[in-house]
């Protein structure tokens, strides 16, 4: 269908984002257009505002309007134990848990080589430079349980090896709600591995 440019060209703009297919952006781009003008330029503001006001903390790497971030400068945190992740949504994800009170180091990506991104891509470096530091006795490596995170955790593994620290991973398994006869083999596989007493 061909909208006049303005249409197409907020079409084509939103279709850009993640999980947003062709017909989505139609619908978004027919619902902002119908809704009153303020609502659509305090949209724009937030992006605009979002994108000029945000940047990344200088110790943790974390999305954030300060710098440092929240979580690096409160005090409360403790101090010896540090989550390292993939990508800043990772960390509002473990907060949400309201389980972890530690520091975070978001290393920006994952090493997967099928989209050229190396060990050198990521905040690798600056993590190994926190470590040395001395304050941290722990690591957790929560990196996604795919191909790519796995082999993230691994090689950061291997190289926080010789330092003496404390390495763990974060435990893998069932769901749960989950049903045994819809996980996979993979996932049922470290269930069983990771089984504790009870």
């Amino acid at each position: 269908m061909n909208y006049p440019e303005p249409i197409q060209r907020l079409v084509d703009e939103l279709n850009k984002l993640p999980g947003v297919g062709p017909k989505t952006a139609q619908r978004l781009a027919f619902h902002l257009l119908n809704r009153p003008p303020d609502e659509a330029r305090r949209l724009a503001g937030a992006i605009t505002e979002a994108r000029e006001r945000v940047g990344h903390c200088s110790t943790c790497y974390n999305l954030t309007d300060q710098d440092p971030c929240r979580v690096c400068s409160d005090g409360r945190r403790d101090r010896s134990c540090l989550c390292v992740v993939e990508e800043a949504k990772d960390v509002a994800a473990v907060e949400k848990t309201r389980e972890y009170r530690g520091l975070y180091h978001v290393l920006q990506g994952c090493i997967s080589p099928m989209d050229g991104i190396g060990p050198d891509d990521l905040r690798i470096k600056e993590l190994l430079d926190r470590l040395r530091a001395g304050e941290v006795r722990e690591v957790i490596l929560a990196t996604n349980p795919d191909v790519e995170g796995e082999a993230t955790a691994l090689y950061i593994g291997r190289l926080l090896k010789p330092l003496g620290l404390k390495v763990t991973r974060l435990a893998r398994g069932l769901p749960m709600g989950g049903d045994l006869e819809y996980a996979d083999e993979v996932t049922l596989g470290k269930a069983l591995e990771g089984r504790r007493e009870i």
